[in-house]
């Protein structure tokens, strides 16, 4: 059996974290020979080196090392979870929740969530982390976060997910265009244009096949992966483009940008679908549980239609 402590392991944890012992001390507030000590035992413990000792130049975690910390990191976070779900026996859930959100949703999506989940939950800590739907998901299955906000197109049968809403896509256009005064459009009407190419794992495909049937379409102009670079050329003329989740600024009524207009699509096509993803058969912390259920009772009360284009 296995003889080290819950210590030891942070501050392997750390060392492997940082790249330096030393580092590693002053980050918790400890001697540099305790965090060698503490890499001593485990790795007699475990029989191999953790680390590639570099005079002058830190530490650097082996092979094993690497595979090790994985673990050693997957452990501490459950065991902050146990110490989370223990304090808030007979109380109000309290914790550490690590999201992770599609980035082009994240700005329009996320400020009415937190908003509730920390009003309702005041000594909730939050990790957050963006990306595209690619990057988050493989956040989740590396534990780096409890949950993800993304479209279910990209989970697997390694994942379970919880349905926020239905985000049709709409087309964004320049004010000049004389199709912006329209109240709806057609992908026939878009297909003859350039298009602005939001050129993300996944969002690609879908907006591609939007058209999927209609012959030389589409005709992509430009390509990026930003969505605030997506929007800055389609101000400036260089073509359209589809998104699903509408940014901040472009509701309706909204002053703050002239230059753009979001139509719905009509007939919409492939409706893709919001939500939660969390990894499959695994029994979640009750504060993340908790925070899953605040996103369920928003969606009941219609808190994310206005981030949508019907």
């Amino acid at each position: 059996m296995l003889n080290f402590t819950l210590k030891q392991l942070r501050y392997v944890e750390a060392a492997g974290r940082l790249g330096s012992i030393a580092s590693a001390a002053t980050k918790l507030n400890t001697s540099q020979s305790s965090i060698t000590a503490a890499i001593d035992v485990l790795e007699a413990e475990l029989g191999f080196d953790l680390f590639l000792r570099t005079p002058a130049k830190g530490i650097h975690p082996t092979s094993a090392g690497l595979e090790t910390l994985k673990l050693i990191r997957s452990y501490l976070d459950q065991t902050l979870h146990f110490e989370a779900d223990l304090l808030s026996v007979g109380g109000a859930a309290t914790g550490l929740v690590k999201l992770a959100c599609y980035s082009t949703a994240a700005p329009s999506f996320l400020p009415p969530v937190l908003k509730s989940i920390t009003t309702r939950f005041p000594s909730l800590s939050l990790s957050m982390l963006e990306g595209h739907m690619g990057m988050i998901i493989n956040c989740l299955d590396s534990g780096e976060a409890d949950l993800v906000f993304t479209y279910e197109q990209s989970i697997d049968h390694r994942h379970a997910f919880h349905p926020l809403f239905a985000a049709p896509p709409y087309a964004l256009i320049a004010t000049g265009d004389p199709l912006s005064q329209q109240t709806e459009v057609t992908l026939a009407q878009l297909a003859s244009r350039p298009m602005v190419l939001l050129d993300l794992p996944f969002s690609r495909d879908y907006f591609t096949s939007l058209f999927d049937g209609m012959q030389g379409a589409p005709i992509v102009a430009h390509s990026t992966r930003s969505s605030e670079m997506v929007r800055a050329l389609v101000s400036a003329g260089f073509g359209f483009s589809i998104l699903n989740i509408r940014p901040l600024g472009y509701g309706e009524g909204d002053a703050q940008n002239t230059a753009l207009r979001a139509l719905p699509i009509r007939p919409a096509g492939a409706v893709p679908i919001f939500g939660i993803a969390t990894t499959a058969n695994v029994k979640q912390p009750k504060i993340v549980r908790a925070f899953i259920e605040t996103c369920l009772n928003l969606k009941a009360q219609g808190a994310f239609d206005r981030i949508l284009v019907f």
